[in-house]
């Protein structure tokens, strides 16, 4: 049974896409089998992992409105392990054609319900607002993981988006958990990403990820090259933190990595 991760924040640019595909990358380098859901209309991490949204002919699109099977849809990545579910631009209608479906809300929960015992993972990048496909990838997911970055008004907007992970908690999906707060584009050298860093642990505590992604020039190149920062360069700062973060959620949920088993079984 997989378990499935939304990253979710309305707040753009807080580093939710290239923490969608690096954290898929770091679980499926670990040799988990991995799923990276592309629920964004602007499918950017269609095209970070290397896939042209304009010539993607089966869709998450196509599996919640017209129910094709997603397994039809799925494709495969250049890393292994590491599948994705794409998007295309069609998704942007998606919302208004879900209205008046019945049961909108668990249209992706029914989608994702008929591979989740193919992977370890599934990992659902969401569209930057609080809009009816992410509220359907809130409650197709076990658990969230909220990006913020280390920059001012950092915690703008995420009262509102708490809030709605309570109204999906209460009326959706009673089992959605916060899988934590994953803080980004640290820069050490600023005074500033220090004080959010500490804000963001006061208010948040074991909330936040003990994990901290950097900002670094390797994180950025990736999506240009459609690759993961792993496949990119492996020994940059940006893929050791992806790799780190990745470690922890497998720690969190009590499954023994891979590496320690194999140490264990060697031993």
């Amino acid at each position: 049974m997989g378990k499935i991760i939304a990253l979710a924040n309305q707040k753009g640019g807080v580093g939710k896409t290239t923490s969608s595909i690096n954290l898929a990358a770091s679980l499926a380098v670990l040799e988990y089998r991995t799923l990276l859901v592309d629920a964004d209309p602007q499918a950017n991490s269609t095209s970070g992992i290397g896939f042209d949204p304009r010539s993607i002919k089966s869709s998450i699109y196509e599996c919640i409105i017209n129910e094709i099977n997603p397994s039809e849809a799925i494709i495969s990545t250049d890393t292994p392990f590491l599948d994705l579910l794409p998007a295309h631009i069609d998704l942007v209608g998606a919302e208004i054609e879900m209205i008046n479906m019945a049961d909108r809300e668990f249209k992706m929960k029914a989608v994702l319900e008929k591979v989740k015992d193919n992977y370890d993972f599934i990992i659902i990048d969401c569209s930057p607002s609080l809009g009816l496909i992410t509220i359907n990838s809130l409650t197709a997911a076990d658990s969230v993981i909220i990006p913020v970055q280390c920059e001012y008004f950092a915690l703008e907007g995420l009262g509102k988006l708490l809030n709605t992970i309570k109204i999906v908690q209460s009326r959706l999906n009673p089992n959605l958990q916060i899988e934590g707060i994953l803080l980004t584009m640290y820069d050490v050298r600023l005074r500033l990403s220090n004080q959010v860093v500490e804000e963001v642990k006061t208010h948040f505590e074991e909330l936040v990820f003990e994990t901290i992604i950097q900002r670094n020039t390797r994180l950025s190149e990736a999506p240009s090259y459609g690759i993961s920062v792993i496949m990119h360069d492996a020994s940059s700062k940006g893929a050791i933190n992806y790799l780190n973060l990745a470690r922890e959620i497998i720690k969190k949920n009590g499954m023994a990595s891979k590496e320690e088993a194999e140490k264990q079984v060697s031993a």
